[in-house]
């Protein structure tokens, strides 16, 4: 097996993948990542290069640091609320809302997607969390949710489409 390093043989192996979506999707994901930037820390694997047959992705196990996408506001939200970025210390809440969450499991789960994927949240003027979107590894949403107290007001459909915005910017395929 041959691990791909190679910036030139990773963006030749993404353009394959693309040709052969939707089957290789999870894959592409994870070689989109790596070429932009790795958040996610993985690499990847093929039998033999560049006609290869079998292929892996997988994590190195390592920290993942520097920008992962986070920064920018929208315009039209209700006044008092802004787009950021949610912490590690609103790991609790997401794990209490996650219709999955409520375990030790599912915490250290959304702990390591608030610490290495792209991820936001609007807040209110003292900076509590009213809805989010987290994405994982493949640059899809995989975790959203709106506090009931603050729902049917657009707070999902605005963070969704920042979300898909900054991830299109990015260069992932969007779908839907």
């Amino acid at each position: 097996m041959l691990i791909l390093s190679c910036s030139a043989q990773l963006q030749r192996l993404e353009g394959v993948l693309r040709r052969s979506l939707p089957l290789t999707l999870p894959v592409y994901g994870a070689v989109m990542n790596i070429n932009r930037g790795n958040p996610a820390d993985y690499e990847v694997v093929v039998d033999s290069w560049p006609d290869f047959g079998a292929l892996l992705a997988r994590r190195r196990g390592e920290v993942a640091s520097g920008d992962t996408g986070r920064g920018t506001g929208w315009a039209w939200l209700h006044p008092g609320v802004r787009v950021a970025p949610l912490s590690p210390a609103h790991v609790d809440l997401l794990n209490e809302t996650w219709r999955y969450g409520g375990n030790s499991r599912s915490r250290d789960y959304l702990r390591e997607l608030l610490g290495q994927l792209p991820n936001l949240c609007l807040q209110d003027g003292t900076g509590q969390p009213l809805s989010w979107v987290l994405t994982d590894q493949f640059g899809t949403g995989t975790h959203g949710y709106t506090l009931p107290e603050h729902r049917r007001r657009g707070y999902m459909q605005a963070a969704l489409a920042t979300a898909a915005r900054r991830a299109h910017a990015r260069g992932f395929p969007t779908f839907g």
